[in-house]
């Protein structure tokens, strides 16, 4: 009964081998190439088979496939350096924004204990009507500071969601590339053992 399934792991590994050898000169598929990491995942986890909970996965697709997150990755890093440079920028400007309002504030107090009538080049103006116009500009820079703080906020949401989706992302490859590298060390051990007890008998 052994002899028997030495030989038939004997063939299987013969046809796995074969396999190998014939599917190695083939070019990357598509999904490999232009697919995104999750049609990648998801091609690797069709197209590949398990044997005793191992998967055995083509030496250039796990390659081309490591290669393809790492690039991610860096997309993704670089998307966060951006994201982070807008929300500086987006800090300053509010920043200036915020000595602006209070710049136009005092103005307007000292213009408001001033006399009825204001002189501007030259011309008398009713307190009234300058005061109208100033806060008119004092609502356009609120709305301003507003909509910038609202876009700094969201700007932030981002970075922290992308920074979490990098995490995550990290985390799986790692956790991936173990197993994989796992399974490459299990069916090199398990192949040698087959040949050493192929050599004893």
């Amino acid at each position: 009964m052994n002899e028997l399934r030495y030989k038939c792991v004997l063939i299987l590994a013969a046809m796995i081998m074969v396999a190998i050898k014939v599917t190695g000169q083939e070019t990357l598929p598509d999904e490999l190439t232009k697919g995104s990491i999750s049609e990648q995942i998801n091609f690797i986890n069709e197209r590949t088979r398990i044997y005793e909970n191992f998967r055995a996965i083509r030496e250039d697709m796990f390659q081309k496939v490591s290669m393809n997150f790492t690039d991610s990755l860096s997309g993704a890093k670089n998307k966060i350096t951006g994201l982070n440079n807008l929300a500086s920028a987006l800090n300053h400007s509010n920043d200036s924004l915020k000595e602006v309002l209070e710049t136009t504030r005092r103005s307007l107090g000292d213009i408001t204990a001033t006399k009825n009538s204001i002189s501007v080049l030259g011309m008398e103006i009713n307190k009234s009507t300058y005061n109208t116009v100033m806060w008119i500009i004092v609502a356009g820079l609120v709305t301003i500071l507003a909509i910038g703080f609202l876009a700094f906020k969201r700007n932030m949401i981002v970075n922290i969601r992308t920074a979490k989706e990098l995490k995550e992302l990290k985390e799986e490859f790692d956790a991936y590339r173990q197993s994989t590298r796992i399974a490459r060390e299990k069916m090199s051990m398990d192949h040698f053992n087959e040949l050493k007890k192929l050599k004893g008998t």
